[in-house]
């Protein structure tokens, strides 16, 4: 690895001088420095990422810690938190925590130990590992998932209003038996789902069935398992509302291999958007999520927190929207 002790001896100055010219002070002789500047280009110099990190205390790093790589959702969110960081000069390292409280503690413990210079973070549950990072005075933003007891920035979808609107659009088609799956209840996401689920049943005067309502893993296997238990009841369903978009495509995918006909005997919507919903037949009803905005509006947040570590914490609340396709009509 080439130094700055290589760079001087082949350029005849000193050290000192290519480390002026590499961190762009401005009083270095031009004749040098253009000397300096050809021999970094000949030599194909590197800065010593992490000496500099050293000095400065950050890097230039930000972690984003989600729950599922592989999900859509957090392809499309993270996408949006990358355009963002590179335009302020920050790279983006992506962190799969599988939903284990665990396995995230031990990113943020990276992020620390790494002296990463931000986190967004989709928590798996409780805010402990959110709090290491605040009493560690690291900026971080919270996504998708609300934190209760912790003042922090967030960024978050109407969630409880998307599934209100996907309730009551199965009501207003006339279905009658309208189960829910929905994800584990520790997570903030799944217990707004729900209740925009039972508000829609209400708002309609109809009564809210414990039997109808199924917990999974916001997962596609859970969303299998928790249609197929719905199917074995002795008085099925006839809709079914899904609170994410893989248990939206477990939920299908149970109820073709049982040959339930969609929307004819199942009707199916959706929460979040499914990047191919309106080329299979039928088509999926989905609600949709402004998930680039949601990464975007985050990597925004981000950046102002870093160059205004005391500003207050601020609240974002993006709106969902409803894209009626056949699943849902009968």
């Amino acid at each position: 690895m080439t130094t700055i002790y290589d760079v001087a001896r082949h350029a005849g100055v000193s050290a000192a001088t290519v480390s002026r010219v590499v961190n762009g002070r401005p009083n270095v002789d031009p004749v040098l420095a253009e000397r300096v500047r050809r021999a970094l280009t000949e030599l194909e110099y590197r800065p010593n990422a992490v000496a500099r990190n050293l000095r400065k205390s950050r890097t230039t790093l930000w972690a984003v810690i989600i729950s599922d790589v592989g999900n859509p959702f957090f392809t499309a969110m993270v996408r949006g938190v990358e355009d963002v960081a590179q335009k302020a000069g920050f790279s983006v390292v992506l962190c799969n925590s599988d939903e284990d409280p665990t396995k995230e503690g031990k990113y943020v413990s990276a992020a620390l130990d790494d002296q990463m210079a931000g986190v967004i973070i989709s928590p798996s549950g409780r805010a402990t590992h959110v709090n290491r990072l605040v009493d560690a005075r690291v900026p971080v933003v919270v996504i998708d998932r609300q934190l209760r007891g912790i003042a922090v920035d967030t960024v978050l979808v109407d969630n409880e209003h998307g599934a209100e609107l996907a309730t009551a659009h199965l009501i207003d088609s006339g279905y009658e038996r309208i189960a829910c799956i929905t994800g584990p209840r520790r997570l903030s996401t799944a217990a707004q789902r729900l209740r925009g689920y039972q508000r829609a049943l209400r708002g309609h005067r109809r009564a809210v069935r414990e039997e109808l309502i199924r917990y999974a893993d916001f997962r596609e296997e859970g969303g299998y398992a928790a249609m197929e238990a719905l199917l074995r009841q002795d008085s099925p369903p006839d809709a079914v509302f899904a609170a994410n978009n893989l248990m939206t495509v477990g939920a299908v995918e149970c109820l073709v291999d049982q040959g339930v006909r969609i929307p004819e005997e199942v009707g199916v919507v959706g929460f979040d958007n499914i990047p191919w919903a309106h080329l299979v037949r039928p088509s999926l009803t989905t609600v949709g999520q402004p998930t680039y905005e949601l990464g975007r509006t985050a990597a925004l947040l981000l950046a102002e927190r870093i160059a205004e570590p005391s500003r207050p914490a601020s609240s974002v609340t993006l709106h969902t929207q409803l894209h009626v396709r056949e699943s849902s009509r009968r």
